[in-house]
């Protein structure tokens, strides 16, 4: 459920930001890298966007894969799906080849997060989107100082702390939003708008698995509102940074 609350977060804000720099119908070209199973492709493609989905898990890209199967045929035409990373965009598009570009959840992983979003930016068509969701560094004590394991709670408040772990135990990296806004500038596509993700539902030892719907709606409300302002949105789990490319 932790997973729909998020998706659900990303999706509004996106699409607020969608509809404020374009007209209403029109067909945008969305590369979306690091895509996942595809949630975010196939809901764009519903909306009518044409997308190009960039995974270079196989298992991954095969979920995608079969979920776009289950879709009507004129969703389906809108979609390609590559296998591929971040590193490769050079490889397969030609620069300016799409109005968004997505990174969701893809800089926590990588060890030259700026060239790979140097290489995002160029594939951006001039006043386009690029839309970054990353681990929030300076939120990484929040999870282990409520569960009261304070040596990773100190750990984590060290000025350049920026590594955690993940549930899966794997070993991953965490972005600042001074970084990333100093990032993007230097890439062209400076910060246009930037949201917190998961405020309230990373920390609570109960999250939202098996909640009625109407709590759930609530509980998704709270964030989203929580998600837009400070301070909440600076202890978020996750940061949603959009940048515009000049």
């Amino acid at each position: 459920m932790g997973d729909a609350v998020r998706q659900e977060l990303v999706s509004r804000q996106l699409d607020e930001q969608i509809v404020a720099r374009y007209p209403v119908g029109q067909r945008l070209r969305i590369l979306d890298v690091g895509m996942g199973r595809g949630v975010q492709a196939l809901r764009l493609a519903r909306a009518g966007h044409a997308i190009t989905g960039l995974e270079a898990d196989a298992e991954l890209l095969r979920l995608a894969h079969e979920a776009l199967s289950t879709e009507p045929a004129g969703i389906r035409e809108r979609v390609r799906l590559i296998e591929g990373d971040g590193r490769e965009t050079g490889v397969h598009f030609t620069p300016g080849s799409f109005d968004v570009v997505l990174c969701h959840g893809v800089l926590m992983a990588s060890t030259e997060p700026e060239g790979v979003l140097a290489g995002l930016a160029r594939m951006l068509a001039p006043g386009g989107l690029l839309s970054l969701v990353v681990r929030n560094a300076d939120a990484l004590a929040m999870g282990p100082g409520l569960a009261g394991d304070w040596e990773r709670t100190l750990s984590a408040l060290e000025p350049d702390a920026a590594a955690y772990t993940d549930r899966r135990g794997l070993p991953l990296r965490a972005d600042r939003l001074e970084d990333l806004t100093a990032t993007l500038a230097g890439i062209a596509a400076p910060l246009h708008a930037w949201y917190g993700v998961q405020v309230f539902t990373e920390w609570s030892t109960t999250g939202a698995d098996g909640a009625p719907a109407e709590p759930l709606e609530r509980l998704i409300a709270a964030e989203d509102r929580a998600g837009r302002r400070d301070p909440y949105r600076r202890i978020a789990a996750l940061l949603h940074l959009c940048g515009v490319r000049g």
